[in-house]
């Protein structure tokens, strides 16, 4: 067996790559999965077509000097000296370098960028998405696999009790349609549904409202809408 063969399937391998390379994984899943792609060309060349897709996100923000008490942090993530760190704590790092998390993110993993030949036709159709919301403190990242499941990555936000969180997929002009209450504190991932799927892609919003317990009673958002992203092709 290959080493590759560790980590899942294409589309699975592909997105636990690309969350390797925002630091979106736990310490522990961090370093297993680092040492797997240290130990396999193709992984190494996934994880490098991933910072360089990534890093052209970066236009998007302005540079933002990074704290001082951050760089002993930054140093370690870039020489492999993982520090012994909680999920959360590895979270909060990743948020606290610049509002602008995506493109920021890849920036302090600090690889060089090395530019492979990818898989285009099986990459044509990932997608990330940020959701965050003015006066909101409730933060996601969203990476579409290209296999129909949104991997949804909470940043921030705090749980309310008797209430929900419920994400939901806004298509063109079309009403928002329900993809399923999402936890506030760990990672998740959602299929998406044939009526999500039929009008999926780039621009495509998602959005999380504030639902009573178990979800919208009518299929539609109830309670006040927390965070919103665009999906974006990476």
């Amino acid at each position: 067996m290959s080493t590759s063969d560790d980590i899942g399937d294409f589309g699975g391998r592909n997105a636990l790559v690309a969350e390797y390379v925002l630091g979106l994984l736990s310490t522990s899943e961090h370093q297993r999965v680092g040492a797997l792609i240290e130990n396999d060309q193709s992984l190494r060349n996934e994880r490098d077509f991933w910072i360089s897709r990534f890093a052209s996100l970066n236009d998007e923000f302005a540079e933002t000097a990074v704290p001082a008490h951050l760089y002993p942090r930054i140093a370690a993530r870039v020489f492999g000296e993982q520090p012994k760190a909680s999920f959360w704590e590895n979270l909060m790092l990743w948020r606290s370098i610049a509002a602008g998390a995506l493109a920021v993110a890849v920036a302090a993993v600090g690889f060089n960028l090395i530019q492979p030949v990818p898989d285009a036709n099986a990459l044509a159709t990932q997608l990330v998405a940020a959701l965050q919301g003015d006066g909101s403190n409730v933060q996601f990242v969203a990476l579409y696999d290209g296999e129909g499941n949104v991997r949804l990555t909470s940043l921030s936000g705090d749980a309310v009790p008797g209430s929900d969180y419920e994400l939901w997929a806004i298509q063109g002009g079309n009403a928002p349609v329900s993809m399923g209450v999402i936890p506030i504190s760990e990672r998740s991932t959602v299929t998406l549904s044939p009526e999500v799927m039929a009008g999926w892609g780039a621009g495509s919003v998602l959005a999380i409202s504030l639902e009573p317990q178990g979800g919208s009673p009518t299929g539609a958002p109830t309670g006040p809408i927390v965070a919103t992203g665009t999906a974006t092709q990476i």
